[in-house]
């Protein structure tokens, strides 16, 4: 696979090496961490270093931290309806129209009890609408995405955080595709429970965290059992998962700053060059998203055809979601955003990562200037006109 270019970062990373190397050496640590003895004692340090780097990453407090098995469970643990709020127990859960999936369906809330918060023609939740779903009820949760998956829409965070807390809600940030590629602090942020994910920073998959605010209830568990994680979550910890998610989080937050600047200008780069080729619309271009994300489309182009034209080029990209690969339909997230279902279907995704080069833009270009010819069905004269 050396020859072939890997720009669907935001569906799953490489495993980085900081990863691999703490979980391999995590395996020569036979013990249990709920035990008192040597062997315990020993693979219970690696799950507290990796719970306290995650937290160090996140501004949060160490024991705050719960382990679960990926950014799904994290986001169901969060959705829990009855948690303690300012202004009483919640009833009632207010979701972003471009949430991901798991969090789209509501955790543990009655789906009577869910409400839609629209957003913008750019993807960025509108603020009056909130206000407004706010006053018209119960205490809510609030459930609204720091980074959208798809356009990569930084969503204003701490504006919502002011919103909700004025309510006397409580507010829940999904921060899966922003943790470690942009500088996040959950006080900051002013949200109470952040789920994040290991296998979108160079981490395994199958292991991610819910992050509790320093004045947020217990939510109430999904798996009962043991004493583990505090109570908050049964089961033996992924000692090996757990390892490589707190070394992966240590590399990426160590080179975030250079990372983030270096994908914003290879994102430029990306961009510019696509616009060359044919009339190219960027979503959510004119609003703040992070710097490695690029969801494009272009008149008559098909997401599906795209996405098998550059796979057949050596080229990886995804039409949206990996969680919804596979079904041949519209975008949720463009359709929220008013996009019709002409472009919301076309819509494809390109997102880079701490290994991509220059050479690798490059190469993602050479193979649009191919597929434009088939995918848009122009002629070799209107392709090179342009340049």
């Amino acid at each position: 696979m050396a020859d072939r270019v890997y720009l669907d970062w935001n569906a799953t990373t490489p495993l980085r090496p900081e990863a691999r190397a703490a979980m391999i050496a995590a395996m020569d640590h036979l013990g249990n961490p709920s035990s008192v003895h040597a062997e315990g004692r020993k693979a219970r340090r690696l799950v507290e270093d990796a719970r306290e780097v995650i937290a160090r990453g996140l501004g949060a407090m160490a024991r705050r931290v719960v382990f679960t098995s990926g950014g799904t469970e994290a986001n169901v643990l969060a959705l829990s309806p009855g948690l303690k709020a300012p202004a009483g127990r919640i009833e009632r859960l207010l979701v972003s129209a471009v949430e991901h999936a798991s969090v789209l369906a509501g955790g543990r809330f009655d789906p009577a009890k869910i409400q839609s918060i629209p957003v913008d023609p750019s993807g960025v939740v509108d603020l009056g609408r909130l206000v407004l779903l706010l006053a018209g009820g119960p205490p809510a949760l609030v459930s609204v995405m720091a980074a959208n998956n798809e356009t990569g829409v930084l969503q204003p965070v701490s504006q919502v955080a002011e919103l909700v807390r004025r309510a006397g809600g409580v507010l829940h940030v999904d921060a899966i595709q922003a943790f470690g590629k942009i500088p996040l602090d959950i006080n900051q942020m002013g949200a109470d429970l952040v789920s994040l994910s290991a296998h979108k920073i160079g981490g395994p998959k199958g292991v991610g965290a819910l992050v509790l605010g320093s004045g947020v209830e217990e939510p109430i568990p999904v798996l009962r059992g043991g004493g583990q994680e505090r109570g908050r979550r049964a089961g033996t910890e992924n000692v090996l998962g757990i390892a490589g998610f707190g070394a992966a989080a240590g590399a990426a937050l160590a080179g975030l700053e250079s990372d983030q600047a270096r994908l914003g200008e290879l994102r430029d780069r990306l961009e510019a060059g696509l616009r060359q080729v044919a009339e190219v619309t960027v979503f959510s271009c004119g609003v703040p998203r992070l710097p490695n994300t690029t969801l494009f489309t272009a008149d008559r182009m098909k997401a599906e055809t795209a996405v098998i034209g550059f796979d057949l080029e050596g080229i990886a990209v995804s039409s949206g979601s990996a969680c919804s690969s596979g079904k041949v339909q519209p975008s949720y997230v463009l359709e929220a955003m008013g996009v019709g279902p002409a472009a919301a279907q076309g819509a494809v995704r390109l997102s880079l990562g701490w290994s991509t080069t220059e050479a690798d833009v490059d190469r993602c270009l050479q193979a649009w200037r191919k597929l434009s010819l088939t995918l848009l069905k122009r002629s070799d004269e209107t392709v090179l006109e342009r340049f």
